[in-house]
C-alpha cells in the first residue's frame, strides 16, 4: 500500500473514533432523563406513604392522556380516600359534598391513560390501555366512601 493509502486510512479510522467518543458522551449526558425514571425507582412502600399523605396544593395539568397526578384545589370538606389497583394501573378517590371525584391515577409499566372522568360527580372513572388489554376503574361513593363498581 502507498502511504498515502495509509494516511487515509488512519485519517478515517480516526474520524470514526472521535465520532463514535462523541456518540457515547452525548447518549451517557442526556441517555439517563430519557430512559430513566423522574425521581428514581420508589419502593412498594415509598409509594403507599406518597398516596396515605394529603394531596399537594398545585397546578393541574390538563393535557389529554396524561399520565400524572392530577391535583386540583382542595375542597372545605374532604371526605374519605380509598386507592384502588387494577392490572392496568392505580387510582385514589375521594367522597365529598359534590360527589366522588379522583384524586391521582397513574398507569402500570406498558399502559397508558386513555380517558378520565375526574368528577366531582355521581361516579368517576379511569381507563388504562395496554397493548393486549384495557382495564375501566368506575368508583363511586356509598355512605361517604368511595367504592368500585361494575360498569353500567
Amino acid at each position: 500500500m502507498s502511504r498515502r493509502s495509509v494516511l487515509v486510512a488512519a485519517g478515517w479510522v480516526a474520524t470514526v473514533a472521535v465520532a463514535i467518543l462523541i456518540g457515547l458522551g452525548a447518549i451517557r449526558l442526556v441517555g439517563e432523563s430519557l430512559t430513566g425514571t423522574p425521581g428514581g425507582v420508589r419502593s412498594e412502600a415509598e409509594i403507599e406513604r406518597a398516596l396515605a399523605s394529603p394531596e399537594p396544593t398545585g397546578t393541574v395539568d390538563a393535557s389529554p392522556g396524561a399520565p400524572s397526578t392530577a391535583a386540583p384545589a382542595p375542597t372545605a370538606s374532604v371526605g374519605v380516600r380509598r386507592s384502588f389497583a387494577t392490572d392496568g394501573g392505580t387510582a385514589v378517590a375521594e367522597c365529598g359534598p359534590d360527589g366522588v371525584r379522583l384524586v391521582s391515577w397513574a398507569p402500570a409499566q406498558g399502559y397508558r391513560v386513555r380517558d378520565v372522568d375526574r368528577g366531582p360527580d355521581d361516579d368517576v372513572e379511569v381507563t388504562f390501555q395496554g397493548a393486549a388489554r384495557e382495564y375501566e376503574l368506575k368508583v363511586r361513593c356509598i355512605g361517604s366512601e368511595p367504592v368500585a363498581v361494575a360498569d353500567d
